[in-house]
């Protein structure tokens, strides 16, 4: 999967967590980010793409991956 999305969504997973790296399908948790990183990667994420993540949502999304299809979900509004 690739996209300029996902590309935007790992460098601020990276910029967030001071990580100088993550794959994709690695869950950022176990990369080294806390519960104040992840709060400052929410706020970050729905800037940077102008959507409101439901925070159920975003704690079950621990991967660039999977914050990615939330996200183009989000993007796309209601069905």
């Amino acid at each position: 999967m690739s996209s300029d999305r996902l590309k935007r969504i790992i460098d601020i997973v990276c910029s967030v967590g001071h990580l100088s790296e993550i794959r994709e399908e690695e869950d950022f948790y176990d990369a080294g980010f806390s519960s104040i990183n992840a709060l400052q990667l929410l706020l970050d994420l729905e800037a940077a793409f102008d959507v409101v993540i439901p925070d159920d949502d975003f704690v079950t999304a621990r991967t660039c991956t999977a914050l990615h299809q939330l996200i183009s979900r989000l993007a796309q509004g209601p069905s």
